[in-house]
């Protein structure tokens, strides 16, 4: 049989339905359980340090609940409902999928140097063990061994690299210090609840089995590059499992206009007519984080420029795209000035086919709306325009 056929339009509005922008925001008070089904549509939530406007985690529930309560992410973590790990990077998942990902835990870390200090030094990997159960949680700033300097990013010190390698191997599990956001390391059996550690571990090949067709619903419509990058899997390791699952009917194969790879998608996935979404996504959310699939599906080349030189950057430090219905209309350089308590959009930008006079004062007027909203979530007290972009003039106008 021919393998069903989805206009690029339809393969977006799969996508964009199966990471819960099919249906509207909450429009009450929003609690513990829009949390969840959020954290259902994504599967997991991308962590990032960088905190120009709020702590990029915070941004994918904002996206599909709007305003709610800013401490959902540490209650759950709390309540022993999220764990932490390296999924697709560093990430909040459901601890309910902890034992899908023993099957990493049992494997090398992926950095030499964080492998070699239990090669080298296993005796201090033993006394952190001890230290942890002797004195409860710890951070790495408690284990400092460092000789010299500090260096640049990944410039660790011996007591990072220990928990570092204790976090990967799974004896050791993090919190979140809400100061400073640092790292509060602990024996995994003091976080991770007991019925979930009790669940057995299943072999590797289940494992991933069970992640790839996580990744197929969370994804709606996907290449196999898409499905190996959600949980940051390999191509090789995928394949044969995706092949498996169209065999028995689970995964449906499906030809997008425009894709040059066959795409692949869940017999249960839902097929709106339209989507009535407005959002402004962080760099890092399910959405857009996979930057070859941003072009395949909506035609809009993204890259993260916080690493760029300021003269050679072209929309700005920390740019969020906006979503208006199932598209991607705009972006978005935003930080949040807390000394003046104002939402600064430092750069506004139209994408190219929006570019028509009706079509920017809509765009303008709707992320407007949003961006007012956000600065209400955040205790923001104004909005405001600097003069850059091609939108900004539009936006001025709107936000008056």
């Amino acid at each position: 049989m021919a393998p069903r056929r989805l206009s690029v339009h339809e393969a977006r509005r799969v996508a964009l339905a199966a990471q819960g922008f099919g249906r509207p925001r909450p429009s009450g008070r929003v609690d513990r359980r829009h949390f969840r089904r959020a954290l259902d549509d994504m599967g997991l939530i991308q962590i990032d340090s960088v905190n120009v406007l709020v702590r990029s985690q915070e941004l994918p529930l904002f996206a599909r609940l709007g305003p709610h309560p800013r401490t959902l992410i540490d209650d759950a973590t709390r309540d022993g409902e999220l764990f932490e790990y390296w999924v697709h990077v560093a990430s909040h998942m459901p601890t309910k999928h902890h034992h899908l990902m023993r099957w990493k835990m049992s494997r090398d870390h992926s950095w030499k140097d964080v492998n070699a200090i239990a090669r080298e030094r296993p005796e201090f990997v033993r006394e952190v063990l001890e230290r942890l159960r002797r004195d409860g949680p710890l951070t790495s700033a408690d284990l400092s061994q460092r000789q010299g300097p500090k260096g640049q990013w990944w410039d660790w010190d011996a007591g990072k690299t220990v928990l570092e390698y204790l976090f990967w191997k799974g004896q050791v599990s993090v919190t979140r210090r809400a100061g400073d956001f640092a790292r509060l390391y602990d024996l995994a059996e003091r976080i991770i609840p007991p019925e979930v550690l009790a669940v057995p571990t299943p072999t590797e090949a289940e494992a991933r089995r069970e992640l790839t067709l996580l990744a197929i619903r969370h994804l709606g419509v996907g290449t196999l590059a898409d499905i190996a990058d959600y949980h940051r899997q390999r191509l090789g390791d995928i394949r044969g499992i995706v092949t498996d699952l169209v065999r028995e009917g689970l995964v449906d194969t499906v030809d997008v206009d425009g894709w040059d790879q066959p795409a692949f998608m869940s017999r249960d996935a839902s097929r709106p007519r339209s989507i009535e979404a407005r959002a402004l996504l962080t760099p890092f959310d399910p959405v857009v984080w996979f930057r070859e699939r941003d072009e395949r599906l909506f035609q809009f080349r993204y890259r993260i420029e916080i690493y760029t030189p300021a003269p050679r950057r072209t929309f700005g430090y920390y740019v969020l795209p906006f979503l208006l219905g199932d598209r991607l209309v705009g972006r978005f350089d935003l930080k949040a000035d807390r000394h003046s308590g104002k939402l600064l959009v430092q750069a506004s930008w139209i994408e190219p086919d929006d570019d028509t006079p009706v079509r920017r004062a809509e765009v303008a007027t709707e992320a407007s709306e949003e961006l007012r909203l956000m600065a209400d979530w955040l205790g923001l007290g104004s909005v405001e325009v600097i003069d850059r972009g091609d939108l900004a003039a539009s936006m001025r106008r709107a936000l008056r």
